[in-house]
């Protein structure tokens, strides 16, 4: 006989780790340095990605 496997589901608790701080705002911006000049604008660019969700914010300096 095969042994049977009970699975778990994730809780509601491990679903939402690290995404309820972005959604209030609070990103962990991280510098993203693949792509640093922009060719429309001609300057030199930051790009910012959050570790946590993903999303970009760009800063020409």
């Amino acid at each position: 006989m095969a042994d049977i496997l009970k699975f778990k589901r994730p809780s509601l608790k491990d679903k939402a780790r690290g995404k309820t701080l972005c959604k209030s705002g609070f990103h962990k911006w991280k510098i993203n340095t693949d792509k640093q000049f922009d060719v429309k604008q001609g300057k030199l660019i930051t790009i910012y990605r959050c570790s946590r969700c993903g999303t970009c914010k760009t800063r020409a300096d």
